[in-house]
């Protein structure tokens, strides 16, 4: 059994402002993917470094607003009803993946109107940075010590100080590898030659759903949801449709290039 490393979720105080771990792996994240982008930006000459600019700032909009819109309806819909102006209390944490990726989706959407383009030109070249921000988060999910896995004995679980006396599955350790760092990988290095449109959007959707899918199963699910139907979690469920868009999306890109 490994030991929990004893890291102060604050990393440092602005005054009397405190600063946290968890919020600057979204700075990071955000940062890391503007230079991402602005790098394939000048060497594809896609979009000027003024539209990666607007492209960053309104898909951190759709993250923030998304993500905590999504986690409350999607996880919390019953604190909601009673509590509706918690929406808005982002200081007490409760961001979703699923819900952030509709928010971006959408924001992206409502740019591709406004520069009269394709909106799969915009998520396509989104789509590969986007696993940096979510192995980051996750790496700040386990600072928080939240988000824990499964009871287990493997060798290498962890006693979490919030997660009880029992060994856990670092699940978040597992996300941050699977869902950030290999799934950066595979979408940047495929989506450095020309792809058919919505090729790129598919793959992260497939790929993401199904690894999220998998480590489902090593997480322990939200203890006000617990397990549901088939003994899936919120998390496998909420999965499902982007595993078959994403197929979808691969299938009908593909199909238009051949019948071409």
């Amino acid at each position: 059994m490994l030991t929990y490393p004893p890291i102060n979720p604050v990393a440092f105080h602005l005054g009397s402002w405190p600063v946290y771990w968890y919020g600057l792996m979204y700075l990071f994240g955000l940062i890391i993917a503007w230079m991402l982008m602005s790098w394939r930006a000048r060497h594809t000459q896609q979009f000027s470094q003024e539209q990666v600019s607007d492209i960053l700032f309104f898909s951190a909009l759709g993250i923030i607003i998304g993500g905590r819109a999504g986690y409350m309806l999607f996880y919390d819909w019953r604190i909601l009803l009673a509590h509706p102006l918690i929406l808005f209390q982002t200081w007490k944490g409760g961001m979703s993946f699923h819900g952030g990726l509709i928010g971006v989706i959408l924001a992206l959407w409502w740019t591709s109107r406004k520069w009269n383009c394709s909106l799969f030109d915009l998520t396509d070249f989104v789509a590969p940075v986007v696993p940096v921000g979510l192995g980051l988060g996750r790496i700040g999910n386990f600072i928080n010590d939240e988000l824990w896995g499964r009871v287990s004995e493997v060798p290498w679980a962890m006693i979490f100080p919030n997660g009880g006396s029992l060994s856990r599955h670092p699940s978040q350790l597992y996300e941050s590898f699977l869902e950030g760092l290999v799934l950066f990988i595979i979408l940047w290095t495929y989506s450095r030659k020309a792809r058919p449109a919505g090729v790129v959007s598919g793959a992260f959707l497939l790929l993401y759903g199904s690894f999220r899918f998998f480590i489902e199963f090593f997480r322990e699910p939200d203890v006000q949801i617990g397990f549901l139907w088939g003994g899936l979690t919120e998390g496998q469920l909420l999965c499902l449709p982007m595993v078959l868009l994403g197929a979808f999306l691969l299938l009908l890109a593909y199909k238009r290039r051949t019948a071409t």
